[in-house]
């Protein structure tokens, strides 16, 4: 009998994936609780998609090559572009309640985009409805078991070198083998082993870890996108303040109340998310501050366009109708991670990676706002159309060992040590010789801890941020404030981690 294919991961991607593979039989690990602990539902801005009347496809794949600093791969961004619209129609006629002024999408504009093309539920609500209208279709489907609160630990290698399943450990603790003649990645991103996020704090860039040990290529590990605009009020993890309040007319100002973007980019702002990161860093640094201003723009109907955002705020004493949000930049979404071809394809026989987790190229070293949703959206269509057509593989566990080695975990107080040093050394901004400091701690920690999954990603990114001797996207160096003339990008496999040479960047030519 066939075996199904094994999903890992229940954000958007990995649920869409699994509702797009029907009439094929899926298994969906969904990690924590189904609708728990997956950033999409966190997401606030919207789809990004081409369904305006004034708005294409090209100008939507031109708008993301352009924010990405050099590294975007074109046919990624066709292939987002040319797909977003119809997974939009898709999740609507399935029941998400995108806003729409009569028979036209409500769409608004966020930064570094020429149209107004984000798709958005109640402002600021998009994920979470999103979400809910997945998972109630994900239940009554009769082609996908569920396993709720089963969390994948390591991935089975098959006889030939691909890949043959995971190890998967239940609710009660208990350990098992899941073979699958395919096995989907799809488990978000790394926001977790920084101090100062948006993402949930068990997004440790497992997925990374995992398809490592089977040989996966890592690609741009250490292009992590800052939010430039969350509450800065000390809470873990810290709420996202939308992009969509700043394409409402929102400012950021400093103590005085002083403008700052516009002497910053001519797009103020609506600059490209890395431009604003680094002036609110910088901002905060100085001891100037940095608030978002939404007291003219948003103000008395701020509960009824935004109720997240504003839910957030009353939460930390904030009323954002009349006074400003205090903000800072915070690891908000990874652009590195598995390296696949545009269909979610690794470089491992049996294994895809989507959404999140996953390298397409599309992102580079800047992603343009709200094109996280799409991507999860479209990749999951794409490889849910490649699988449904793809020849069954016969797997069995690798002779050698009978079946994967479960990495040990890292302890709490080691882990925040962790994610404080990441915040420290590989935030915003960056320099060589805390990159080494940083490096130096990891080592330690995996002498003492062992190679914990959290580590190992931690330890891509890291290197990654040391190879790449320049400045670019949410990449920045201090030391290297200079972009080189040619973009290239980060290429890593685990072995290259261990030895004492420094990994190579692979060229790319610059994106048309």
């Amino acid at each position: 009998m066939t075996r199904p294919v094994l999903i890992i991961g229940a954000g958007i991607a990995g649920l869409w994936a699994a509702l797009k593979l029907a009439p094929r039989r899926v298994i969906l690990l969904t990690g924590s609780p189904l609708g728990e602990g997956a950033a999409s539902g966190w997401a606030q801005g919207g789809v990004s998609a081409a369904l305006a009347g004034d708005d294409t496809p090209a100008l939507h794949a031109r708008d993301t090559i352009e924010a990405g600093a050099g590294l975007v791969d074109a046919e990624a961004a066709e292939a987002l572009a040319s797909g977003a619209a119809q997974e939009v129609r898709d999740l609507a006629a399935l029941g998400a309640p995108f806003e729409r002024e009569g028979e036209a999408w409500s769409l608004s504009r966020e930064a570094a985009h020429s149209r107004h093309r984000v798709a958005r539920v109640t402002g600021d609500g998009a994920g979470a409805a999103i979400m809910q209208t997945l998972i109630a279709a994900v239940r009554v489907a009769d082609h996908v078991e569920i396993r709720d609160g089963w969390a994948a630990k390591a991935l089975i290698p098959d006889a030939e070198g691909g890949c043959a399943g995971a190890v998967a450990r239940s609710p009660t603790g208990e350990t098992h083998q899941i073979l699958a003649d395919e096995t989907v990645l799809a488990m978000g991103g790394a926001g977790g082993l920084f101090a100062l996020t948006t993402t949930p704090a068990g997004a440790q860039g497992q997925a990374m870890a995992m398809a490592a040990r089977l040989g996966a290529v890592v690609q741009d590990p250490e292009f992590i996108q800052f939010h430039p605009t969350a509450l800065n009020a000390g809470l873990d993890p810290a709420p996202l303040c939308t992009e969509a309040l700043r394409g409402d007319g929102a400012t950021l100002i400093d103590r005085s109340g002083h403008r700052f973007m516009k002497a910053i980019h001519k797009d103020a702002e609506l600059a490209p998310r890395d431009v604003v990161a680094r002036a609110v860093h910088r901002q905060n640094a100085a001891g100037k501050g940095a608030s978002l201003d939404c007291r003219a723009a948003i103000g008395e109907a701020f509960p009824r366009r935004f109720p997240a955002v504003f839910a957030a705020c009353r939460q930390a004493g904030i009323d954002p109708r009349i006074e400003p949000i205090p903000v800072a930049p915070t690891a908000h979404y990874h652009m590195g991670g598995v390296a696949t071809d545009i269909d979610g394809r690794t470089s491992i026989a049996g294994l895809w990676a989507i959404g999140e987790c996953a390298s397409t190229g599309l992102h580079g070293a800047n992603r343009l706002a709200s094109n996280s949703l799409a991507e999860g959206l479209v990749s999951a269509a794409r490889v849910a159309r490649v699988l449904t057509d793809t020849p069954d593989r016969s797997t069995a566990p690798a002779r050698a060992s009978g079946t994967a080695q479960i990495p040990p975990a890292l302890p709490p107080l080691a882990l925040t040590r962790l994610r404080q040093a990441m915040s420290r050394h590989c935030g915003v901004e960056r320099t060589g010789a805390g990159l080494a400091e940083l490096s130096a701690l990891i080592e330690a920690m995996i002498e003492r801890h062992g190679e914990a999954d959290a580590l190992i990603a931690a330890r891509f990114i890291t290197a990654g941020a040391i190879a790449r001797t320049e400045s670019r996207g949410g990449h920045f160096r201090t030391d290297f404030p200079q972009t080189n003339a040619v973009a290239r990008h980060t290429r890593l496999s685990l072995a290259d981690l261990t030895r004492s040479t420094r990994p190579a960047l692979a060229h790319t030519a610059p994106a048309e």
